[in-house]
């Protein structure tokens, strides 16, 4: 009897255990379309309780040795362990979507501690924090305000939308750069030579048209631009102070451009032009930024037989109103301007750990770490470090529907095995039982 009852709370064990891998690939499967969703799998282990006897050697009379004697009390879960295995990609084409490429985790708070997850659904909540589905702020590194570099150090809460944001200033034009070509045949000095139009901006972000005209002088074999012709602000208007256009105040010292007998130029090649001492472009007037010294560069104009074509590059821009924004490969928030500028507002970092199956599910997509996950170091790593981001992707659950099915299958056929197994001993228990009538 002793035996039977033995074989028959195995037989328990075994429905206890194949009913705890029946819990896992239910879960599995009811998060077969949970993003970033890490699916668990089941693993058994024999429990021996009762020896009843002890294996032996040969013995000197000749007998042979003989095998030990167990009797186990049936299984137990051994472990359920997390498979940290990439899911499948999902398009989504919003900037905010993002997608591991490879290992590591987002770094998410709710002010009471971080977490982590692989679940890159994001988006702004009103005041601007980049957050995830849940609420929890993404944590990524910071910007000085002062350089706009990143700073690495402490992870930190990522605001994207603040009052920094919504606009960019303005940049003053410091340099123009001219390149083509000028025929000599075009800028003979008896005719109306060669114009070149530029735009330029001031300090406050104010837009200006002007225009020189290159002549050659056929005694000194020089080009010669001696002012400007005009320079006029953004409603088509001259620049004037008491009623003087302004364009006759600035290039006091002519500028003269040489070239050699391969059409390349020689000699100076760049002038300043110094605005400072034309009052509109002072600073001093409440609707004229300053503009201070600006750079007219001829580097890259030849003097060829050919078609007269003059281009302009100028830096410098207006101020400009945000746009949209963007995340880069590797966690670089961008935020882009009307003005075609551009602001880093932050990077998305990744936090990494030693052993990543260690570490603690906590809902919502979550993980905790735990004693053998190993701890967060608080900075985090660089994502192109580790494979990169890929915005406007998802990552899916890896649950494989194919696996669950088969794990399905063999789990129920071992439940109902073990069933068989109690009623079995139990119609033994029975028989016993009716020895005595």
């Amino acid at each position: 009897m002793l035996i039977m009852m033995r074989s028959l709370y195995s037989a328990v064990s075994g429905l206890r255990v194949h009913q705890t891998k029946m819990d896992v690939i239910g879960n599995n499967i009811a998060n077969v379309n949970t993003t970033g969703f890490k699916s668990s799998s089941v693993s058994f282990c024999d429990v021996f309780n009762q020896t009843l006897s002890g294996g032996t050697g040969a013995s000197a009379t000749g007998l042979g040795g003989s095998n030990p004697m167990q009797i186990g009390l049936g299984v137990s879960v051994s472990s359920i362990d997390v498979q940290m295995t990439n899911g499948a990609s999902q398009r989504t084409d919003n900037p905010l979507d993002l997608q591991i490429s490879n290992d590591g985790f987002f770094v998410v708070t709710d002010g009471a501690g971080q977490k982590f997850t692989r679940a890159g659904s994001f988006r702004l909540d009103e005041a601007g924090n980049l957050v995830n589905a849940s609420g929890y702020k993404v944590c990524g590194w910071q910007v000085d305000k002062s350089t706009g570099e990143i700073i690495k150090g402490t992870v930190q809460p990522l605001e994207i939308m603040g009052p920094n944001t919504y606009s960019i200033a303005p940049n003053k034009t410091t340099k123009i750069e001219f390149s083509g070509n000028i025929n000599l045949a075009d800028g003979d000095s008896t005719g109306t030579g060669i114009p070149m139009t530029m735009n330029f901006f001031d300090s406050i972000g104010n837009k200006y048209t002007g225009q020189v005209t290159a002549k050659f002088n056929t005694t000194t074999g020089e080009w010669e631009i001696p002012t400007f012709d005009y320079i006029k602000d953004s409603d088509g208007n001259d620049v004037q102070f008491g009623g003087v256009d302004v364009a006759g105040a600035v290039l006091s010292t002519p500028i003269t451009l040489e070239f050699d007998t391969d059409g390349n130029i020689t000699g100076t090649e760049s002038f300043n032009v110094d605005f400072s001492a034309v009052t509109p472009f002072d600073g001093i007037n409440s609707d004229v930024g300053d503009t201070g010294v600006l750079t007219l560069d001829f580097s890259g104009m030849t003097q060829y037989s050919s078609v007269t074509s003059v281009m302009f590059d100028s830096d410098g821009n207006e101020a400009g109103s945000f746009s949209s924004f963007n995340v880069g490969g590797d966690g670089i928030v961008m935020a882009k301007y009307s003005n075609g500028d551009t602001k880093v507002l932050g990077q998305i970092v990744l936090a990494t750990f030693k052993n990543p199956t260690g570490l603690i599910k906590s809902g919502d997509n979550l993980f905790e770490t735990s004693a053998n996950s190993g701890p967060f170091d608080g900075i985090g790593v660089n994502p192109s470090n580790v494979g990169g981001l890929n915005s406007g992707v998802l990552e899916m659950s890896n649950v494989d529907l194919s696996k669950e099915f088969t794990e399905m299958i063999t789990t129920q056929r071992g439940f109902q095995a073990n069933s068989k197994i109690i009623t079995t001993s139990d119609e033994m228990l029975q028989e016993l039982t009716n020895l005595k009538r």
